[in-house]
């Protein structure tokens, strides 16, 4: 199944990607002395780390539940999110030592064409990936991918303001300007990390759903509205990839428990059919209408024809 699973081959492809995407900034780097194009090769390092660990936290998100998980294993791929924001903010902090560190003691560039070279090439891969990666994330509404596809946009960018800095470096001969572009990148470091942990602590906080995946699931079950006579209670959480709902549902108290469970077991496999990766729990309540009309004139007194098993034939 693991081979077959679109968010694992998304992480591997990260994976390969980001290894060769770090080891030519880092070479390019190191050859140039240029702290701009190292900050980008740390980046690029802690994307190698990153996917790494989305890697391991989607093959345990897709596990099934299991004794010790009973509600499935979902939240890793929200601690993988963490995970990624811690190490991207402590990177931004080391980059803002260096590069003040060289700003005030000076520092000296050589063959910035080769470092330009490497900036551009990047950028068009960074672009490539990250478009992948978004898409495999909006197909299988995983929080670990569409974190991955969001750093690899942010080094899109951080590579071509990089690339123009070193551009005006080399025509205007001014390398005090590479550690200022340093502190740029790292500062827009620092605020992607901190939208990583909002989106993160979401999930652990157990943050409702959108409002229009609430009002989707209040409008599968109003279209249900002739075998049933209201709900509330709706309550909505994230865990990863998955969407856990719950509800109470109103039926005629006439209803016997199997007619119940019915209407109950087929709203909940309509919701699933319609909203990706929901888990839904309904608690089924009897109508407690002082006034009741009796079940033959009862608004859901069609849920016997629909949802009650023909009887046997003799």
């Amino acid at each position: 199944m693991t081979r077959t699973n679109p968010k694992i081959k998304a992480a591997r492809f990260s994976i390969v990607t980001a290894t060769g995407l770090a080891a030519l900034k880092l070479v390019a780097g190191l050859h140039t002395g240029s702290m701009a194009v190292l900050a980008s090769a740390i980046d690029s390092l802690l994307d190698i780390l990153m996917s790494g660990v989305n890697y391991l936290a989607i093959r345990q998100a897709e596990q099934p539940p299991d004794e010790s998980h009973p509600f499935g294993h979902g939240k890793f791929e929200t601690v993988a999110t963490l995970v990624q924001s811690l190490f991207i903010a402590l990177s931004g902090g080391w980059i803002i030592f260096e590069s003040l560190r060289r700003l005030l003691q000076g520092s000296s560039l050589v063959h910035l064409e080769g470092g330009i070279t490497v900036l551009a090439l990047s950028a068009a891969g960074s672009w490539a990936i990250s478009r992948h990666l978004r898409r495999v994330a909006r197909q299988t509404d995983s929080t670990a991918l569409q974190a991955d596809a969001l750093h690899f946009s942010m080094d899109v960018y951080t590579n071509l303001a990089l690339l123009v800095g070193l551009g005006l470096i080399s025509l205007l001969k001014t390398p005090w300007l590479d550690p200022i572009l340093s502190l740029l990148v790292a500062g827009y470091i620092l605020y992607e990390a901190l939208r990583l942990v909002r989106h993160g602590l979401r999930d652990v906080l157990d943050e409702e759903l959108p409002e229009q995946i609430r009002q989707e699931v209040a409008r599968l079950i109003k279209e249900h509205r002739e075998h049933l006579l209201d709900f509330h209670n709706l309550r909505t959480r994230r865990a990863g990839s998955q969407k856990i709902m719950d509800f109470h549902l109103t039926v005629c108290k006439h209803l016997s428990v199997e007619e119940a469970h019915a209407i109950s077991d087929h709203l909940e496999k309509r919701i699933q059919e319609e909203i990706r990766g929901s888990d839904v729990t309904i608690h089924i309540e009897p109508c407690v209408e002082e006034k009741c009309p009796g079940r033959e004139k009862c608004p859901a007194e069609k849920t016997r024809d629909l949802h009650s098993p023909r009887p046997k034939e003799p």
